[in-house]
C-alpha cells in the first residue's frame, strides 16, 4: 500500500522529504513541525524548509498558533493546484522564451549559417534516441502531430500506459489508428499475458483502434504517422529486433524522410493485408 501511495505522490514531482511530509500529513491530519519531524525522520533542521515548500506549492495549509500547525489539503485540491502550478510554470517559460527569441536567433543564427556553409548539404535519413522515456516522448509527439493516420507495429503494445493520453487525443481528432501485434504463439508466457490484457483494454476502451496479429515475426517495431506515396510527408520511430541487447541499452531511429516513411507504410500494409489475422 505504501508503494502505491509513493507511486501516486511521485506525479507531484516532489523531493524525497517533501513527499514524506505530505504523505504523513495526509495520513495523520494536523501536526506541528517538531512532531512531524519526529514521525517522519526528517531532520529538524530541514522540516520548516520542507513545509514552507509544500505551502508555497499550495499542497498544505498553515494554521496560525503557538506553535503553528500544518495540514494537508484535500487530495482533489492538491491535484488541482499541481495542474495550476504546471500551467503557470509553462506560461512563465513561454514568456521567457518569447522575450529572448529575437536575441537568441540574431546571436546564434549567423553562427549556424556560417557553420552550415562548410557542410555538404545532405538530408539525414534518421536520428537516434534512447529506448525508454526519450523514445516514448517521440512516440507521443507522433500521435499529437498526426493529421490522418497512425500505424503501430509492436509485440504486445506493453507501453500503452505511457502514450495513453496521446492515443486518446488522436482518436478524439478522428485519426485512424491501426495496431499490428505479434501472434501470441511467438511470445513468451509473460509477454503473452501482457498482450492479452492490452488487447482486452483496446477492444473495451478504444474500439476505434483496429487490431490484427502478424503471423510471422516482425522485422522491426515502431510507429508510422501520416505516410504518403508522393513521399512528401510522414514521420516514424522504429527499432529493430536485437535479442541479446536489453532495452535499456538500445536506441530507436526517428525519421521524417518521406520516402523511408512510405516504405515503412508499404511494409505495414503488406503484413496487415496478407500475413495477419483478426482473431486473438
Amino acid at each position: 500500500m505504501m508503494s502505491d501511495a509513493e507511486d501516486l505522490l511521485a506525479h507531484l514531482d516532489l523531493r524525497e522529504y517533501e513527499t514524506t511530509a505530505l504523505r504523513e500529513l495526509l495520513a495523520l491530519g494536523r501536526s506541528t513541525a517538531p512532531n512531524l519531524a519526529e514521525a517522519t525522520g526528517i531532520p529538524r533542521a530541514r522540516i520548516y524548509e520542507v513545509l514552507d515548500e509544500l505551502a508555497d506549492r499550495g499542497f498544505i495549509e498553515v494554521i496560525p498558533g503557538r506553535p503553528k500547525e500544518y495540514q494537508a489539503k484535500h487530495p482533489e485540491a492538491i491535484l488541482d493546484r499541481a495542474v495550476e502550478n504546471e500551467r503557470q510554470d509553462f506560461e512563465s517559460f513561454q514568456t521567457e522564451i518569447k522575450d529572448v527569441r529575437a536575441e537568441f536567433v540574431s546571436t546564434f543564427g549567423p553562427m549556424f549559417e556560417r557553420a552550415s556553409e562548410d557542410v555538404t548539404p545532405t538530408e539525414d535519413l534518421f536520428h537516434v534516441v534512447d529506448v525508454g522515456e526519450p523514445s516514448e516522448t517521440e512516440t507521443r509527439q507522433l500521435y499529437h502531430d498526426a493529421e490522418r493516420e497512425v500505424n503501430v507495429l509492436t509485440k504486445s503494445f506493453a507501453y500503452l500506459d505511457s502514450i495513453r493520453p496521446a492515443l486518446a487525443d488522436a482518436l478524439d481528432r478522428g485519426i485512424d489508428v491501426r495496431v499490428l501485434m505479434l501472434d501470441p504463439a511467438h511470445l513468451s508466457p509473460d509477454n503473452r499475458e501482457i498482450q492479452a490484457e492490452i488487447y482486452e483494454e483496446l477492444t473495451d476502451s478504444y474500439p476505434e483502434v483496429a487490431v490484427r496479429f502478424s503471423n510471422e515475426q516482425l522485422p522491426l517495431r515502431g510507429t508510422v504517422a501520416d505516410p504518403s506515396m508522393d513521399y512528401e510527408s510522414g514521420k516514424a520511430i522504429l527499432l529493430v529486433e536485437e535479442k541479446d541487447i536489453p532495452l535499456s541499452m538500445r536506441q530507436a531511429a526517428v525519421t521524417d524522410n518521406g520516402s523511408f516513411v512510405a516504405g515503412l507504410k508499404r511494409l505495414f500494409d503488406l503484413i496487415w493485408e496478407h500475413d495477419s489475422d483478426e482473431a486473438y
